[in-house]
């Protein structure tokens, strides 16, 4: 068995005593849905998570179900902006302290607000990324509830 790596992201969750599980997987075919499928799980259930930021610059973190796109007209309007984009691979990374398709929402360099798609949290089960390529946590939702304290919206599509 492979060693498990230690991130940030893993050692917030130890540190909180969150109850967790670990998931390696190949990131040659990256992205949410071939975690998922590497995985043996539903897509649905892998969240991605996206650094974005509004029409003033504010960055914050987006978590989608692994097969949806968010919004941004929706997203902008439900957060009180003009408009929203993705940031720059370069801010996301010195935001976070994450490699782009490594970023965990926890243990960012920086504290960012968290925006959940809301029916991430009825999940009953959930994967999202651990702070490197290739490296899955799995938690119940109450975990990210508890660690980010994240706003619900509906803004997938």
């Amino acid at each position: 068995m492979p060693k498990l790596p230690v991130t940030p992201a893993s050692k917030l969750l130890d540190e909180a005593g969150v109850e967790y599980t670990k998931h390696l997987y190949d990131y040659r075919k990256s992205g949410a849905v071939a975690a998922a499928r590497q995985m043996g799980v539903d897509e649905h259930a892998v969240v991605k998570t996206l650094v974005m930021e509004d029409d003033a610059g504010n960055p914050f973190i987006v978590l989608m179900h692994g097969e949806k796109e968010v919004s941004l007209k929706k997203l902008a309007r439900v957060i009180g902006a003009k408009n929203v984009k993705t940031t720059t691979k370069r801010d996301a990374q010195r935001l976070t302290g994450y490699t782009v398709g490594g970023i965990s929402p926890f243990g960012t360099r920086r504290r960012l607000p968290v925006i959940v798609q809301s029916t991430i949290l009825g999940l009953p089960y959930l994967y999202i990324n651990a702070g490197r390529r290739g490296f899955i946590v799995g938690m119940k939702p109450e975990a990210l509830i508890k660690l980010l304290n994240p706003k619900p919206v509906d803004v997938a599509r």
